[in-house]
C-alpha cells in the first residue's frame, strides 16, 4: 500500500498560530501531533504533543522529575498557561526537532515505517507533485493508521 492510499486530510497549524490554540486542537481532536505549514500551505514542520509538554513543564522538572512530586494539582492545571500569548514557532525546539518526517506519495509502508521510527514522530505528512519545486501537501499518516494497516488481524476479528 503506497502512502496516498493511507493518507487522510489531516488538521495544520502555521508557524505564527497561537500555541495555545494548536494545543486545544490536539487535545479536543486527540492527535499525536499537528503538521506545521507555510502561508503557501507547505509542510515545514511536525509539531507532536510531546513538544508542547517539553515547553511547558518547567526544566528543572525534566532535569529531576522527582521534583513532579511538589506540585499540587492547582499548580499542574495553570501548567498550560504557559503557552499563552506564543505562537507554534516558539513551542518548536530546533535542536530536538528531527528533519520534517514527509514521504512522498508513492512511499510504501516500509518506508513509512522507517521515517517515523527514525524521526520519533506520530505524524508523517504525505506530499504530492510539486508547486514551483516545492511540494504540495496532500494528507498525514499517523503511527496508529500505519500499525492499523501492518498489523496482522486478530484471531478474534478472523473468526467473528
Amino acid at each position: 500500500m503506497q502512502a496516498h492510499e493511507l493518507a487522510r486530510p489531516f488538521p495544520v497549524t502555521r508557524l505564527d498560530a497561537d500555541a495555545l490554540e494548536a494545543a486545544r486542537m490536539l487535545a479536543e481532536q486527540r492527535l499525536p501531533g499537528l503538521i506545521v505549514v507555510d502561508d503557501d500551505e507547505h509542510p515545514v514542520a511536525v509539531l507532536p504533543g510531546s513538544q508542547i509538554l517539553r515547553f511547558v513543564v518547567p526544566r528543572y522538572v525534566q532535569d529531576d522529575p522527582t521534583l513532579a512530586r511538589v506540585y499540587d494539582e492547582g499548580h499542574a492545571d495553570r501548567m498550560c498557561q504557559r503557552l499563552g500569548g506564543r505562537k507554534v514557532r516558539d513551542v518548536l525546539i530546533p535542536e530536538r526537532a528531527p528533519h520534517l518526517p514527509v514521504v512522498p506519495g508513492d512511499a510504501q509502508a516500509m518506508e513509512i515505517a522507517a521515517l517515523m521510527a527514525d524521526a520519533h514522530s506520530p505524524v508523517v505528512a504525505v506530499v504530492d507533485g510539486h508547486e514551483g519545486g516545492r511540494a504540495r501537501l496532500i494528507g498525514a499518516i499517523t503511527v496508529s493508521d500505519l500499525l492499523g494497516r501492518l498489523l496482522p488481524a486478530s484471531a478474534t476479528a478472523q473468526d467473528g
